[in-house]
């Protein structure tokens, strides 16, 4: 079966997963967690893609990102992936790839996973076990929510900025909102979707989406297709 091509549309959300090559290191030590982050920081401008979250984790990267071109997001990953790995290969004294091949991506409906994905990606080292809060974790976005530091790569999405009318009720809001977590459905649901390709959202959201773009965005049901009646 074709593969099919990655479903990219400016102006939405996507989530975004970059994996190590048979799940291998993609850092050996801090220095290149910042570099990565710095590199990230160069593309995101150029590209003219707004990352709202991300979380970088020993063999792989989340990323919940709005491209505002139709190839800013393909282009900035592509960018991203040769500038890192000569980076890496030249400092390891390594050579080959680094990464998994393609990285995976899911466009998600904005008022009912946004803020799912974003403790989603808060949590992934929560439940990796690496730390007891999302906020212990240097290498997230997760900080800067709870204005704990400014982090230059992070523009904060609309529906963060609605969480509350001052910095204080925002962050406050966002912890709560973390520390509640999201339920498995949720997190199933932004995994699959996200590894699958599939967009994500609300079956009217979807069919919407669909008049966008001729590439199909959900897996399709099982059987034969059912015919229309001849006078239908």
């Amino acid at each position: 079966m074709a593969r099919l091509p990655r479903l990219t549309l400016p102006g939405y959300p996507h989530h975004v997963i970059l994996r190590g090559n048979n799940r291998q290191a993609i850092f050996a030590g801090a220095a290149d967690y910042q570099r990565l982050l710095d590199v990230f920081e160069e593309v995101a401008r150029q590209f003219e893609v707004q990352i709202h979250a991300y979380v970088l984790m020993s063999n792989h990267v989340h990323l919940l990102l709005t491209p505002g071109t139709e190839d800013g997001l393909p282009k900035m990953m592509q960018a991203l992936g040769r500038s890192y790995v000569r980076y890496f290969n030249r400092t390891q004294q390594r050579s080959g790839t680094l990464w998994e091949g393609r990285y995976k991506s899911t466009l998600i409906q904005s008022d009912r996973y946004l803020l799912a994905c974003m403790a989603y990606i808060d949590l992934n080292p929560v439940r990796a076990g690496l730390v007891a809060r999302a906020q212990d974790y240097p290498w997230s976005s997760h900080a800067h929510y709870l204005g704990l530091r400014t982090d230059r790569l992070i523009t904060p999405h609309v529906l963060y900025w609605e969480l509350g009318n001052t910095p204080f009720a925002r962050e406050a809001a966002y912890a709560d909102l973390v520390h509640a977590g999201i339920n498995a459905v949720q997190q199933a649901a932004l995994t699959d979707a996200t590894l699958r390709g599939w967009a994500l959202g609300e079956p009217d959201f979807v069919a919407d989406l669909q008049k966008r773009t001729g590439r199909r965005l959900q897996k399709a049901h099982a059987g034969r297709p059912v015919l229309a009646e001849k006078n239908a």
